[in-house]
């Protein structure tokens, strides 16, 4: 009888599963469309812990002030914290403030500066990663967490794998990403050699918004700004 009870159970996990796809292909259906009229933006991610007070939640809205009179956008994961100062930066400076955001137990909650059209909401998260990726000329990465760390390794890991083109990944503060890069090299590269030396090049760490912006002008003086696959 147990058997036939767990049988059961499992076919029924398999027909929602199955069911499951036309969710996840209206979300992919609904990014595709929205995100493919923003024209070209630049991702901010970091910390939705972040606090207005923070000298980093300051950096990261004079950083999206910059990429908007740059002439970018900016797309961020639409919840507090240091993607509340990106959008807020953003629609300060006037221009595109774009965000995804996803339903989460704990942290997330729109911030009040996005714009009301460029507002999505996922409940996957490898959806809204696509989002990211595909759409993005580059992303800045700021002081953050687990979910900020997922966002930069997979870029890189993209990048690494050519599956998708080169663009800038600019990480924003030598003292929160100091370790982090020389766990880098010292260990995955030199120790190990888990990783080739130009890989190392993935990625460049700054302190300041002017930083930011010379490495997406001299990167977009070389490449055609379209989106990455």
């Amino acid at each position: 009888m147990r058997k036939e009870q767990s049988h059961k159970g499992w076919n029924e996990i398999k027909t929602n599963d199955s069911w499951a796809i036309f969710k996840i292909m209206g979300e992919f259906v609904n990014g595709f469309e929205k995100m493919s009229a923003i024209g070209p933006c630049v991702s901010i991610f970091g910390s939705a812990r972040t606090k207005p007070e923070d000298t980093y939640y300051k950096l990261a809205e004079s950083v999206a002030k910059a990429i908007v009179e740059a002439g970018y956008g900016v797309i961020t994961g639409g919840g507090p914290g240091i993607m509340e100062a990106g959008n807020k930066g953003a629609h300060l400076a006037g221009g595109t403030s774009v965000g995804l955001n996803i339903d989460l137990p704990f942290e997330q909650h729109d911030n009040p500066y996005i714009d009301g059209d460029k507002s999505l909401d996922f409940d996957y998260f490898f959806v809204r990663k696509v989002m990211f990726v595909k759409y993005s000329q580059g992303f800045v990465v700021m002081p953050g967490g687990f979910g900020t760390l997922d966002e930069l390794f997979e870029a890189m890991t993209l990048i690494q794998t050519k599956k998708i083109g080169r663009f800038p990944i600019i990480l924003v503060g030598s003292e929160f990403w100091g370790g982090l890069i020389d766990w880098v090299k010292e260990t995955l590269l030199e120790k190990f050699h888990n990783i080739s030396p130009g890989d190392t090049d993935l990625f460049k760490v700054v302190d300041t918004e002017k930083e930011v912006i010379e490495i997406l002008d001299s990167f977009y003086k070389e490449y055609n700004l379209s989106p990455n696959f």
